[in-house]
């Protein structure tokens, strides 16, 4: 069976991260992605190394590992958007689109004819997704933004660090670029809403997504927490805000993650350690009075549970189906059996470095299953094999557009 999204054509104005996510994402289910490139340059990430991908003799490509965790599944079209004749062969390519993902700054498609009024005008079907750092109105709807900084001003860092008092206290962003990512998959989300709305009415729209937005948005239960209590949730380190004991801690040899969400995993948790009358003790039976002691019941796992090495714990609170984990590295997360049981890690052809290394799409779908064949393009590998087959372009009109440096 083809994937979900056979048949639909997405063509991907946007580079870097968040957009590139969301198209890369459409190209696991089955649509077919153009990506279109500015001729000897390219997506910004194909620099953004190293590392970067070996060809088969050992030596570097150019192509970054960051811009091979977001294009798989794409074809690579290379037009200069700022020539005339570049900016004619997208809105011929958009008329048989049905989305455009772009994250030009706020206006920046306007003055190469290809914003959503101008695609519209010429397909009325189209699904236009812009991206940008701040939505496409408001005070600061003109200025830049990259993840970080979205972090901050989105109140992630405020909810992310060490708590202050103790050694290390200070704000930190999290470990990938979240927002990014978060606005991609939020992308995907609003893309299929309108795709599917499309159905009925025949009509295409335009998608407004910005990464503040989403930042704010996904802050789920610590916006909850503010807004119904009215008092700014502070760092809690590797700690639940509302669950205790839901931390990391130390062992004799290492970390362990304990996630106990309910008063029965905290009376499982507490024979498996041998101290059953903690549960029963009045501080710490349920989850409210946890929280109201949060300070001395985390003392006091602590120094149960040091008493014996991570693998040992382990095996004891998983046998009492306590939720719990290890702290892995990326080199403990491919080796985890379940990892590799999932297929989480693939190996797509690619026609200079032999095969690259990837990681699937998490959906697993029953009767469209997800196919990957296509490794992350080389910049412009496909864009003759498209404007001939999309716009029955002959050879001596490409080597024209070649030639006068509107395509690569």
């Amino acid at each position: 069976m083809p994937g979900p999204l056979q048949g639909i054509v997405v063509l991907d104005l946007s580079r870097v991260l968040a957009g590139p996510w969301a198209t890369q994402a459409l190209a696991d289910y089955g649509a077919e992605v153009i990506k279109i490139e500015k001729p000897g340059v390219g997506d910004d990430t194909r620099q953004w190394g190293p590392p970067w991908l070996k060809d088969r003799s050992g030596r570097d490509t150019a192509e970054s590992a960051y811009y091979l965790a977001t294009n798989r599944g794409k074809k690579s079209v290379a037009i200069d958007l700022a020539h005339p004749a570049g900016q004619d062969l997208v809105r011929h390519l958009a008329r048989d689109a049905d989305v455009v993902v772009e994250n030009f700054k706020v206006g920046g498609l306007a003055k190469y004819g290809l914003s959503y009024a101008d695609l519209a005008a010429v397909n009325g079907r189209l699904v236009y997704v812009s991206i940008s750092a701040f939505g496409q109105d408001g005070p600061d709807a003109t200025g830049p933004g990259y993840d970080a900084m979205i972090q901050a001003m989105g109140g992630l860092m405020s909810v992310t660090g060490v708590p202050d008092g103790e050694p290390g206290a200070g704000p930190q962003k999290v470990g990938v670029a979240v927002a990014d990512l978060m606005c991609g998959m939020y992308a995907v989300s609003s893309v299929l809403a309108a795709l599917l709305e499309r159905q009925q009415s025949g009509l295409g729209q335009y998608i407004d997504l910005a990464l503040l937005d989403t930042q704010v948005a996904w802050l789920a239960n610590q916006n909850m927490n503010y807004l119904i209590g009215g008092a700014s949730p502070s760092r809690q380190g590797t700690a639940h805000p509302n669950i205790v004991p839901y931390q990391a801690f130390a062992t004799s040899d290492g970390f362990l993650m304990l996630s106990v969400g309910n008063d029965g995993q905290f009376a499982r948790f507490c024979a498996a350690a041998g101290r059953p009358e903690l549960a029963m003790d009045p501080r710490y039976a349920t989850n409210r009075s946890r929280l109201a002691h949060r300070r001395e019941l985390v003392a006091v796992v602590q120094e149960i549970l040091q008493a014996h090495t991570t693998a040992a714990w382990l095996d004891r609170l998983r046998a009492a189906s306590v939720p719990c984990g290890p702290i892995n590295d990326l080199a403990q997360v491919f080796a985890e059996p379940q990892v590799q049981h999932r297929g989480m890690r693939i190996d797509l052809p690619h026609p200079t470095a032999g095969t690259v290394p990837g990681v699937r799409n998490p959906a697993v779908f029953s009767r469209t299953p997800l196919e990957y064949r296509r490794a992350p393009p080389e910049l412009g590998a496909d864009t003759d094999a498209v404007l001939r087959d999309r716009l029955g372009l002959q050879p001596a009109r490409l080597a024209e557009l070649r030639e006068m440096g509107a395509i690569g």
